[in-house]
């Protein structure tokens, strides 16, 4: 198996705390991956060498300045009590709500869910902001979130 259910899910709390609970009936669309499955996708599309962001080699594609296009604010409106995206993450990522997209906190930490899920939802996930990224299936654009409240914009290579 690939998943594990919101209930096994070591961070759980990020989901169902009591200032932001997501629905019980939205938790089988939010899919933590086991550890082995999160570490062979860091693997492939994040680092084969590298835990986590704070220790990614200069040879990963994160740490290739020319692959980021800009950085934007995103804790003023993280702590708004407007749900929405920062308009300028909405405006980079024209996805359709039904994309696959990976929210890659690091190695072993890894959540699977749509990209509809993930906008409602996205300050549940930013309860931990240590420099996730957020990656989508067959999609090049890609967002690294700093703990500074700025996300990088930028392109997979």
């Amino acid at each position: 198996m690939s998943y594990e259910t919101l209930e096994q899910y070591q961070r759980k709390w990020i989901f169902t705390h009591q200032s932001m609970p997501v629905p019980e009936q939205d938790w089988s669309q939010i899919k933590p991956m086991t550890q082995a499955r999160a570490a062979q996708f860091w693997k492939e599309n994040v680092s084969a060498q590298s835990p986590d962001a704070e220790r990614l080699s200069s040879q990963d594609w994160p740490m290739n300045e020319s692959n980021w296009l800009e950085s934007v604010d995103w804790m003023q409106e993280w702590e708004s009590d407007d749900n929405a995206l920062p308009s300028a993450v909405n405006e980079f990522l024209d996805w359709q709500d039904d994309v696959t997209v990976y929210f890659c906190y690091e190695k072993y930490n890894i959540i699977e869910t749509k990209w509809s899920v993930f906008k409602k939802y996205w300050k549940n996930f930013l309860f931990y902001d240590d420099g996730p990224f957020l990656l989508a299936r067959r999609r090049n654009q890609a967002l690294w979130f700093n703990t500074d409240g700025t996300v990088r914009l930028g392109q997979r290579s």
